[in-house]
């Protein structure tokens, strides 16, 4: 398969239209093993996928360890790492215990994550990010989910990546979140390149639409949408599927069930269709999705490049499930 390699921002730096998302290898969910993870990487790499996020959020640095096994043994200039800032990890007072309150259940460590997103943090975070990944640089470094802590990470964090870019210690920076609100404020008030938005720009929620989508495409910022599935109901909608990592109110179940059965009538599978319809809009760079096995990877894959006729956007947007202003993917053509 090949992908195309948008440079993000005016960075210079590219990232695969579609990349991994490094969230799953850290025990997103549910656990991963050594052996499985490893194999997610191998596969991404042999169907051509080259952009890589991760974080020490995720699994308390487990993600980074585990794509850097692989990564580190790889062609340097040949993949585009990205990783996050803003969450130290430091011993915990408290001893060995369960991560599952963090969403990374069956993962006991003696570690903690300590908010910093001071200048300093910002350094040392990227560099025991580099340790961990076995790395001696880092393509995108993020600050990831400031909600609580925007004026510091405008006013700290940020400014010490802008110096860090300066120095070529990384080649882009931006910031990544749950919600467009903020991360339109980073657009609108630094020079970040890049922004991950998760969750907010999916056949289920368009809301991106409304602020942080029109200002990146009006300061040709790029943006990598992350949670193109919502952490699951858009991969397979049923009683107990997931939406934003909690189990999926009936009203929202509907929508989701009401969707594939249009995708159904045109042959296409919801997966697909989730997949590729944040890359119609301009702004949209690339799309991350997570994978626990070998199987989702080419599964991804797969959706990634299956066929969807325009009659599809054209009865969603008529039901409603999009909005007027959204964009929808035109012939796309793949490479075999």
């Amino acid at each position: 398969m090949t992908l195309r390699h948008p440079a993000l921002g005016r960075s210079g730096v590219t990232f695969s239209e579609l990349a991994l998302g490094g969230a799953p290898l850290g025990g997103s969910g549910a656990p991963v093993t050594d052996s499985d993870a490893r194999r997610v990487m191998e596969t991404a790499w042999e169907l051509g996928i080259r952009g890589y996020d991760t974080a020490p959020h995720y699994g308390l640095g487990l993600s980074e360890r585990r794509m850097g096994a692989v990564l580190s043994g790889l062609p340097r200039s040949q993949f585009t790492l990205s990783t996050k800032v803003g969450r130290l990890l430091v011993p915990s007072e408290d001893g060995p215990a369960d991560d599952a309150p963090h969403g990374f259940p069956g993962l006991r460590t003696s570690l903690r994550r300590r908010w910093d997103f001071s200048a300093e943090g910002v350094r040392r975070s990227l560099a025991e990010s580099l340790d961990r990944l076995g790395l001696d640089h880092a393509d995108i470094a993020l600050i990831h989910d400031p909600d609580d802590h925007g004026e510091q990470a405008l006013t700290e964090a940020y400014p010490a990546l802008e110096r860090l870019r300066a120095e070529g210690v990384v080649g882009a920076i931006g910031a990544g979140m749950n919600q467009s609100a903020m991360l339109t404020r980073f657009v609108r008030e630094t020079d970040v390149d890049v922004v991950l938005l998760a969750g907010r720009y999916s056949l289920l929620d368009q809301s991106g639409l409304d602020d942080l989508l029109p200002a990146a495409a009006a300061r040709g910022t790029s943006v990598i949408v992350g949670g193109v599935y919502n952490s699951g109901l858009l991969a397979d909608p049923h009683p107990g599927a997931t939406y934003d990592y909690v189990p999926a109110k009936a009203e929202l179940l509907q929508r989701a069930l009401r969707i594939k059965q249009i995708t159904a009538r045109h042959g296409v599978p919801l997966r697909a269709a989730a997949v590729q319809f944040p890359l119609a809009h301009p702004a949209v760079a690339s799309v991350l999705v997570g994978a626990r096995s070998p199987a989702e990877v080419r599964d991804a894959a797969t959706m990634f490049r299956h066929s969807i006729p325009a009659a599809l956007w054209e009865e969603l947007r008529e039901e409603g499930h999009l909005r007027p202003d959204a964009p929808v993917p035109g012939v796309r053509r793949h490479a075999a």
